[in-house]
């Protein structure tokens, strides 16, 4: 059987959130468990340097990141789970890539645009204060990354779409110009994806800071849930639970009938107190093994280092094996 082989990255700038877990992480782990996928996971540390600049939360995000996969239960022997800084060959082919990329493919990447027009909007002189050359070229990257395994499925935000069409238009004009044999890589979209929200209702982000940690501790769970948003109604007025983000999270997290019957609850009127209560009994019992299995790795860091370097290994093997093919393509190779 063809496997189709599945790459996702994940940024290690922060700590995973309960909406990190439902949106990306549940429907990974669960897609890496068919026979027809080939998975690629990796830790993109190199990428964390774009957007963050402290060498102590970037390690430590790593190492939280790389133990939440394992503790949901990633299968590393089916799976290739690996850090990017460990694959010297995705570094290697990101300076190939990037001596054929037009700069103004990069000029038009909307990240790049947004950080001009947020100077432009603040009058400054100069349309490129602090813009970094590794944002600039994040794109280039991003394609190394993708076309390292020659990866045909890449699941991306609508953010991202475009570096996927920009990975394209780079493995387009390798294989023109040198005869490669690159695959184009497709932008995987998840109609259903379910994005929750945060603390004040917005999306849950990083960035809003209204986020839940997946493994927090039950104390600061229960902290957390308490400070969940909701209107005035008072108990035994009929609430509306689709409009609700404590309806949201229980949802994400429970069966069909479990939904149901607490739909149930919102129209008979129940209290904000009590139904936050009862998320938080919820979502903690679920999450109770997974997060005692996270504790435990964190606390056997050797363990995490060892998995990751087993996907190393593997990734380096068949990223070296592309590797060799493209130096002969581009001229470079031994002399005898």
């Amino acid at each position: 059987m063809k496997k189709t082989k599945v790459l996702t990255g994940v940024t290690t700038t922060g700590t995973p959130h309960l909406g990190n877990y439902i949106g990306a992480i549940k429907p990974a782990i669960e897609q890496s468990r068919r026979d027809d996928i080939q998975s690629y996971y990796f830790m993109a540390d190199y990428h964390a340097l774009v957007k963050g600049s402290d060498p102590k939360r970037i390690h430590q995000s790593g190492l939280e990141n790389a133990a939440t996969w394992l503790a949901l239960g990633l299968d590393t022997d089916r799976a290739t789970f690996y850090r990017q800084s460990d694959v010297p060959e995705i570094m290697e082919l990101n300076w190939i890539l990037a001596c054929m990329t037009a700069k103004g493919l990069m000029n038009r990447a909307h990240a790049y645009k947004a950080a001009v027009q947020a100077n432009e909007d603040k009058n400054e002189q100069d349309p490129d204060k602090a813009v970094t050359m590794g944002l600039f070229s994040y794109p280039i990257l991003m394609a190394a990354d993708i076309l390292a395994f020659n990866a045909h499925k890449v699941p991306v935000g609508q953010d991202q779409i475009q570096h996927i069409e920009m990975a394209r238009d780079i493995a387009s004009r390798m294989n023109h110009h040198y005869n490669t044999q690159f695959t184009l890589p497709e932008a995987l979209i998840e109609k259903n994806s379910t994005i929750l929200n945060g603390l004040d209702g917005r999306k849950m982000s990083k960035s809003y800071g209204n986020t839940i940690p997946l493994f927090c501790s039950e104390k600061n769970l229960l902290k957390l849930i308490k400070k969940i948003k909701t209107n005035s109604l008072q108990p035994g007025e009929p609430k509306i639970s689709d409009s609700c983000t404590l309806f949201q999270i229980f949802s994400a997290f429970a069966t069909s009938s479990e939904i149901a019957g607490k739909r149930n609850q919102y129209e008979a009127g129940a209290g904000w107190g009590e139904l936050k209560n009862q998320l938080f009994d919820h979502v903690n019992s679920y999450l109770a093994e997974a997060r005692k299995n996270y504790i435990a790795l964190l606390n056997d860091p050797s363990f995490i280092e060892a998995e990751l370097i087993k996907g190393a290994e593997k990734a380096r093997a068949e990223a070296g094996n592309l590797l060799s093919n493209i130096r002969k393509a581009i001229g470079i190779y031994s002399f005898v």
